[in-house]
């Protein structure tokens, strides 16, 4: 006779759980994997929607891996449509933006990142090395010697946009209206992520048109070629695989260095130590997306059918996001979870998801953070947080771990 399931307490997020959810995880991994909560209310479009979280290192990396949790806009989408004010914007960015493979199961999914697979290689952007060392230090030559500076402003967003742009051949200069762009459909409210969304679909509509026109061997020219000629994916998927080369693969830099340069701050010994022996950066940067990764959640599934994880049934249709922050503070999994250790071994940390949609662009993200971390300490060995670590807010993103502003205070050596 089967054990009956449990049934889940439904518990509210809130402001205050956007600011601070390793509180909220730390609860919940003693109380089983599953969780139902309701979303905080005022995130854009989704907000107030019950849905599953699950926690715990096991539970979270073999869910990522479950064919039954599917990724499909096609299911998704209900959980956004049914509280957007908007349906015909709502609409418009699902269909323009959306349609890529972070939203597709496979044959979909296989298809697309085929695509561009070959791009993020480790041997592939390593050859990128060159042009980030330049654009790193051009940055940081732009900084004051003294005073206070937000350095997500003035580094961490500039650098990533920098460098997709120029992988996927956007001319320089363009690239200036990506981060309120990008912020305002991560983080903003429900009119500004429209407004966000029709700008920049407009934007990429032009820019893949003028690909077409004068082709110049870049990614960009490569997927047109893909679409146009060999017909390996429809336009919508053009634009929405383009869409989300530029905006994941900037959000998942910009927050590794917000991120990575907080905690450095807020525990001195470790900053440090790095300035000791720099030897420890490639530990390093592995211990900053653990401690606090680029994203909270893994993108939204949907169950096909009910999926047990741990005494709990989580019926077909519910909607699942799964917690890489809960999973990469199990203290089951990983010794002294809350802190920072940039010379621990820290393999097996699933800030980049697992599976097949594991983080095409992690090998990108990890040179950019190795290179960027190298250079603050080389030239800024005295900086400091201009602020006490809990006045910084974070962003209010169901996906997204980043801080809004990161205030430092510079003292050139």
């Amino acid at each position: 006779m089967s054990e009956k399931p449990v049934r889940s307490r439904l518990r509210q997020l809130d402001a205050a759980f956007m600011q601070d959810p390793h509180s909220l995880y730390a609860e919940l991994h003693g109380d089983g994997p599953a969780h139902q909560v309701v979303l905080p209310p005022d995130l854009p479009v989704c907000g107030g929607q019950p849905v599953w979280v699950v926690t715990g290192y096991d539970a979270v990396r073999a869910a990522l891996t479950d064919p039954r949790l599917s990724t499909d806009l096609r299911r998704t989408d209900p959980l956004f449509v049914q509280n957007a004010p908007d349906s015909d914007k709502r609409g418009a960015f699902s269909a323009s933006l959306a349609t890529h493979m972070l939203h597709s199961d496979p044959p979909d999914h296989t298809r697309l990142r085929r695509l561009v697979n070959s791009v993020f290689t480790t041997r592939a952007v390593e050859r990128l090395r060159p042009d980030i060392e330049r654009l790193t230090h051009h940055l940081l030559d732009g900084l004051p010697d003294e005073g206070v500076v937000d350095l997500l402003d003035r580094f961490a967003f500039p650098l990533p946009i920098a460098v997709i742009c120029l992988l996927l051949g956007i001319p320089p200069g363009e690239e200036a209206a990506f981060s309120s762009w990008s912020r305002a459909l991560v983080a903003g409210g429900t009119s500004e992520a429209a407004a966000a969304s029709a700008e920049l679909t407009g934007y990429l509509r032009d820019l893949i048109e003028r690909k077409r026109r004068a082709p110049s061997g870049d990614v960009l020219s490569t997927l047109v070629a893909a679409r146009d000629h060999e017909d390996r994916l429809s336009e919508t998927e053009l634009l929405s695989m383009t869409f989300l080369l530029l905006v994941a693969g900037h959000e998942t830099t910009v927050n590794t260095l917000g991120n990575g340069v907080f905690h450095l701050m807020a525990d001195r010994d470790q900053w440090e130590k790095l300035l000791a022996d720099r030897s420890l950066l490639p530990t390093a940067v592995e211990e900053f997306l653990r401690i606090e990764g680029p994203l909270k959640h893994a993108t939204f599934r949907c169950a096909t059918q009910c999926v047990r994880i741990g005494d709990v049934d989580i019926p077909a249709g519910d909607f699942v996001l799964l917690s890489l922050a809960s999973a990469n503070r199990d203290p089951r999994r990983f010794t002294r979870p809350h802190d920072l250790d940039v010379s621990r071994t820290t393999g097996g940390h699933l800030a980049f998801g697992h599976g097949i949609h594991h983080c095409l662009g992690a090998p990108l993200a990890r040179l950019e953070a190795r290179i960027a971390f190298d250079a603050l300490l080389q030239r800024l060995p005295g900086m400091e947080l201009a602020v006490a670590p809990g006045e910084l807010r974070w962003r209010s993103s169901t996906l997204i771990r980043g801080l809004r502003t990161l205030p430092v205070r510079l003292h050139r050596t």
